[in-house]
């Protein structure tokens, strides 16, 4: 090689490595049913959440994010797709294949010179395959060799922090990564009275929520959660030592989140304020104008996947992604602004279909809502079948939990306060003023007519602009597509039958013996 071509070449390679040393560097840290306020940064004191709290301090923490959809598969779906699960066909559902038209912001990421990996949950329950039927990287490369043993039975023995310092040591140098963290906690189940044996109080807890009765019981089972949200937390702040000891932390765009609200009844599953209100804190000091900012814009996941592609330059997403209807975050990064950033960014929609398996037909929930200044308005299409799932075939759009049996057993006892809250039917409309009833127990749609009215009005607008099939009298297509795997398909036929399938996030006891309807 002449020596003009070794000249070329040095400049050719000092030239890509400058550019993708402007291209950050992407963390996404997500927790599996972590609810919204339970951490330091929102004032929480029951909760330890060290990590978390810095993000927050070094970057923005957002007060009002939102998951359109409150349920693992549909929510991540959403945020890797920065499409609402409306907008997803099959991955609208739970338990459901992933259409292969409908490609992710890693896949995007990889295609323009991005290194892509994951330790953990990443997106499921539910395939993701090619169009060649190959299994797809949806979420990046697995890395989950290194193990540990956890504070807690039921905890992963995953070590999340341990695999990301094994990434760091072997990604390409010069070239950017993504890397997707997603701990298996909160998620049920728990090992129960692990919060008083590590040390917390039932005192500690400030407010039980209203549809819950207040003892002994439900508090040792939000401890016992607070103990999972706090082992995420360690692992994250074991991943901020690592890059900061790589040189690597100011470089790299952090975002910690959860999928939606905590395991727990009327929570996960549902579309109250502790279905869809997440925590969210960015961390960025190359991107971000100011540190220590609380934001109180309305943003929601639809919005994550526009933020990493315009921080990594992409400009061009089609044919791997279809549309994104989300805004990206840069308009308020761009501000050294706490408080209201962005003036339009006021509302957020949300919404759910098929969650899991119990009704009749393969038949879902479907719930299309606004969340907008101090109100949350819902609209159930169906409010004739039962939110949760059937009671005859065990509640199954609400885990097993501690709170759950109580409520069951309390009904069985001829005290329907709390089920009713929890599992009973609902009205074809809510209205909520969540400033002054975050627990949504008071519904003003009857009281409130006009606003009741302007918010529908709003709400089927936006999904009418957005081709939510719920929107032209289709949204039985969404009942239509199968499970995955096939054997939850008419589970609801197949229990009645007196077939047997193994349904591990709910107990026996949590099986009606009679129908309730």
């Amino acid at each position: 090689m002449s020596s003009m071509l070794r000249f070329l070449a040095a400049i050719f390679l000092f030239t890509q490595i400058a550019a993708a040393a402007q291209r950050p560097n992407i963390l996404f840290a997500i927790a599996d049913d972590w609810g919204f306020g339970h951490a330091g940064a929102y004032g929480c004191k029951w909760v330890k959440t060290p990590a978390f709290d810095r993000v927050a301090r070094e970057g923005i923490l957002f007060t009002r994010a939102y998951t359109p959809n409150a349920k693992c598969a549909p929510s991540r779906a959403t945020i890797l797709t920065g499409r609402y699960s409306w907008q997803l066909e099959e991955a609208a559902n739970h338990m459901n294949v992933f259409p292969a038209k409908f490609g992710s912001f890693v896949e995007v990421l990889a295609a323009n010179g991005y290194t892509t990996a994951i330790t953990g949950k990443g997106w499921g329950p539910g395939i993701a395959n090619d169009a060649n039927g190959k299994r797809r990287l949806i979420t990046g490369t697995p890395i989950n060799k290194r193990f540990a043993k956890p504070p807690a039975k039921a905890m992963s023995n995953r070590d999340y922090a341990g695999n990301f310092e094994e990434f760091l040591k072997t990604a390409p140098k010069g070239k950017p990564w993504c890397f997707w963290f997603g701990t298996h906690e909160p998620h049920r189940a728990y090992e129960k009275g692990v919060g008083l044996r590590m040390g917390k109080k039932l005192s500690d807890i400030d407010q039980v929520p209203a549809f819950w009765p207040d003892n002994a019981e439900t508090r040792g089972d939000m401890l016992d959660y607070s103990i999972e949200v706090e082992h995420y937390d360690n692992h994250l702040g074991r991943i901020l030592t690592a890059l900061e000891k790589a040189g690597q932390l100011d470089n790299t765009l952090i975002v910690a989140t959860s999928d939606h609200g905590m395991p727990f009844p009327r929570c996960k599953g549902q579309a109250y304020e502790y279905s869809n209100h997440v925590p969210l804190a960015i961390r960025w000091p190359k991107g971000i104008q100011g540190r220590n900012r609380t934001v109180t814009d309305f943003v929601n996941f639809t919005d994550l996947a526009p933020t990493f592609l315009q921080a990594a330059g992409v400009k061009k997403i089609a044919p791997i992604m279809q549309p994104m209807s989300g805004r990206s975050l840069f308009d308020i990064f761009a501000s050294a602004k706490s408080g209201q950033v962005i003036a339009s960014r006021d509302h957020v929609l949300l919404g759910k279909e098929r969650h899991d398996v119990g009704r009749p037909n393969n038949w879902g929930y479907p719930i299309r809502g606004i969340r907008k200044g101090d109100h949350l308005y819902l609209h159930n299409f169906e409010p004739n079948r039962w939110p949760a799932c059937n009671p005859e075939t065990g509640y199954l759009n609400c885990d097993a939990s501690p709170i759950k049996t109580l409520l069951l057993n309390q009904r069985r006892a001829g005290d329907y306060k709390f089920w009713k809250l929890n599992f009973g039917k609902r009205p074809r409309e809510e209205l909520f003023n969540v400033e002054t009833d975050r627990d949504c127990v008071k519904n003003l749609a009857d009281a409130n007519v006009e606003l009741k009215a302007a918010l529908k009005k709003q709400l089927f607008a936006e999904l009418k602009k957005q081709g939510d099939p719920r929107m032209f009298g289709k949204g039985e297509v969404f009942e239509k597509y199968s499970f995955w795997p096939d054997r939850w398909n008419n589970f609801y036929e197949k229990f009645e039958r007196g077939e047997r399938i193994r349904t591990g996030w709910v107990i026996p006891s949590d099986f009606e013996k009679e129908k309730l309807d």
